[in-house]
């Protein structure tokens, strides 16, 4: 199959730094198929020649297992190629229109890796150039808004030129192995799904912890914070993976129409309840890993006061017969205690012990990042008294170890899916609507809210009040257990 991929953003970072390797090294293991051409385009006047010199540059900050040796960047970099474009110039689209149809691929993939700003002028002009046809789709990168009604409006966009069948919006998240096997945990095998509902489990926890700062970014991190970045987006795509009910069929409809029915069920905020189950903080000086690192408010290009949140803990409820009553955590922060991304089902005690000793209810955490596997943890007698104790004992799968030959990487899954139109791991927009729908009230809230953000230090778990917020529960943060 002849393809044509178009990364309008084609000198961003984003392009080089994910989606190129992803790129490389879908090539590399000869999954990417044969017959594509990769366009980059950008602002800034180059040859085909100067680009592949600026990525062969910037693929040396690749980490060393995925970076191409010379002859590999020789050969894939005949893939690559580059067009100056002014995106608000129709006859810049219109040269874009004679690239494609010099050879007329089997399909043609539009990669949206600008700000979002620029997408409705993209597809605006993508339509009146006669570029779209049945044989083209386009990809959305997040944030696809700054608020419902922002998302409204691309989404009205992007209706007007393409059908929903040809708008992906890419959630990096959903391409990761370990996001992909909660599909497989629940519906693949009968051991967990019968116990998948409030009788037998008693909390779920989504935590989605980075060790990092804002860096570099920190004018665009503060027009977002940390419930756009996360909340929204990636945690919300989590929980309704983890909740919804069983779909019909593996089809992209029918598992999103699964996914939606959550979002619809989730207890909806008002400032009373946002006020008691919502934490959101911002980190100040302290120590990551033994290194000494500045508070938010002394990162580049932070705005002196700012009231931007880098962390946001909330609790809250999918008012259905399955999870009736049963707590949803999300966390998220930067600046925390360490790079982790992880699910914590907790399932309740044995309604009656019988054996002495440590009295702890079953977990499985499913690993996300760094490490990508499950835990199951039990009790187990410890063997050789007369009133067994019990310890608790794990079961560990790592799927990198089980799978050592198969795994690739989320954006490299999510590309080829994107060539090949599958849909499944891709955002529909009434999906992504509704989440927006759903943390508006929190965003309303805070603006409303002369207190702002609470203070945590850099390498902490955030905010003590996020510790309290699962404690008014009997509850507590995995770390803590």
């Amino acid at each position: 199959m002849s393809f044509d991929l178009v990364f309008f953003g084609g000198t961003g970072d984003l392009t080089w730094r994910k989606l190129l390797p992803a790129l490389f090294q879908a090539w590399r293991h000869h999954k990417l198929p044969e017959g594509g051409r990769i366009l980059a385009v950008a602002r800034d006047e180059r040859s085909d020649d100067e680009y592949r010199a600026f990525v062969r540059e910037r693929f040396a900050a690749v980490d060393s297992s995925k970076r191409p040796n010379d002859a590999e960047f020789d050969a894939f970099a005949q893939l690559l190629h580059y067009r100056r474009m002014d995106l608000s110039k129709p006859e810049d689209y219109a040269g874009l229109k004679a690239w494609l149809a010099e050879r007329g691929a089997d399909t043609a993939l539009m990669y949206l890796a600008t700000s979002p700003y620029l997408f409705p002028v993209i597809c605006e002009q993508l339509g009146a150039a006669g570029i779209v046809g049945p044989h083209v789709r386009i990809v959305l990168e997040k944030p696809l808004g700054h608020d419902l009604a922002s998302a409204q409006q691309i989404n009205r966009v992007v209706r007007s030129v393409f059908d929903e069948r040809q708008a992906l919006r890419i959630d990096h998240y959903l391409g990761k192995p370990a996001v992909q096997n909660l599909m497989a945990l629940r519906f693949g095998n009968a051991l967990f799904e019968p116990l998948w509902r409030r009788e037998w489990i008693a909390n779920i926890q989504i935590t989605l912890a980075e060790s990092l700062g804002v860096g570099t970014r920190g004018d665009y991190y503060d027009r977002t914070g940390a419930l756009r970045d996360m909340i929204q987006n990636h945690a919300l795509q989590l929980l309704t993976m983890i909740a919804m009910e069983p779909p019909s069929s593996s089809a992209a409809d029918a598992i999103r129409d699964e996914k939606l029915k959550v979002l619809r069920s989730l207890r909806p905020f008002t400032p009373e309840t946002v006020a008691r189950d919502v934490v959101r903080g911002q980190y100040r000086a302290g120590s990551v890993e033994g290194q000494a690192v500045p508070g938010y408010l002394d990162e580049v290009k932070v705005p002196a006061g700012s009231r931007c949140e880098t962390f946001v803990a909330l609790r809250t409820e999918i008012q259905n017969w399955r999870w009736a009553g049963v707590p949803f955590y999300l966390r998220t922060g930067k600046r925390l205690a360490g790079q982790d991304a992880h699910i914590v089902v907790n399932f309740r005690e044995v309604p009656h012990p019988i054996f002495p000793g440590t009295r702890r209810a079953n977990r499985l955490v499913i690993k996300l990042q760094p490490e990508d596997g499950l835990e199951l943890h039990l009790l187990a007698a410890t063997g050789g008294s007369r009133d067994e104790l019990l310890s608790p004992v794990s079961l560990d799968l790592d799927f990198d170890r089980a799978f050592p030959s198969e795994r690739v990487g989320a954006y490299e899954r999510l590309l080829l899916d994107a060539i090949a139109g599958r849909l499944n791991l891709f955002v529909r927009s009434d999906e992504q609507e509704q989440a927006w729908r759903w943390v508006e009230p929190v965003l309303d809230a805070w603006n409303n809210d002369p207190t702002g953000p609470r203070p945590y230090a850099a390498g902490s778990w955030g905010p003590a009040a996020a510790s309290a917020l699962v404690a008014r529960d009997g509850c507590a943060w995995a770390e803590e257990q």
